[in-house]
């Protein structure tokens, strides 16, 4: 089992890192109180493991609004790098014969704590700026899509945000996946 508490050298470089980029207020919030959403974090330490994964693989969490919601979001300007190149979820991983993919957005999310933006949200988080101009990113996918063999993914270009479909055994190198954090 993965261990989902960090140490306190850990805790304190991702709190300082958190703290930065909350303090540039990229997305104008109105007065994110740190010291309250510090609280916070210490007492839910596998929010903090969590946090800590998303800026491993390249996210950089940020605090946006998203469903009238607070949360830390992956903010990267493209898809996180350590998050691309899976499939979507641990069904198809397992279906895929020949060239797996090391992992599946679904599992990988899972593993870290963190969901996965829907449709709606990801629409919302591209209002805050333009995200995913040469990436995509998969997104939380209906039942009904996924029982018929499909997942969906987004991204943003020729200004616009496009939702697109593919069956959920494909991979690529410039597909990865955005999550959230709500604490």
């Amino acid at each position: 089992m993965t261990k989902k508490k960090l140490s306190e050298k850990e805790t304190d470089k991702i709190l300082n890192i958190l703290k930065a980029r909350i303090q540039k207020n990229r997305f104008n919030l109105k007065n994110p109180d740190w010291d309250a959403i510090e609280k916070k974090l210490r007492a839910n330490p596998d929010k903090l493991w969590s946090l800590e994964q998303m800026e491993k693989t390249g996210g950089e969490p940020d605090l946006i609004m998203i469903d009238n919601a607070i949360v830390f979001c992956d903010c990267s300007k493209e898809s996180p790098t350590g998050r691309r190149s899976f499939c979507y979820d641990h069904e198809a991983l397992l279906a895929r014969k020949e060239n797996k993919p090391q992992n599946s957005a679904v599992n990988a999310a899972q593993e870290m704590g963190i969901e996965l933006l829907d449709e709606q949200q990801y629409r919302q988080f591209q209002t805050l700026g333009k995200f995913d101009e040469k990436t995509s990113s998969w997104i939380k996918t209906p039942r009904h899509i996924r029982k018929l063999g499909g997942a969906l993914f987004c991204d943003r270009r020729y200004d616009s945000v496009f939702l697109y479909h593919n069956g959920v055994q494909s991979y690529y190198a410039a597909r990865g996946f955005r999550g959230f954090v709500t604490i």
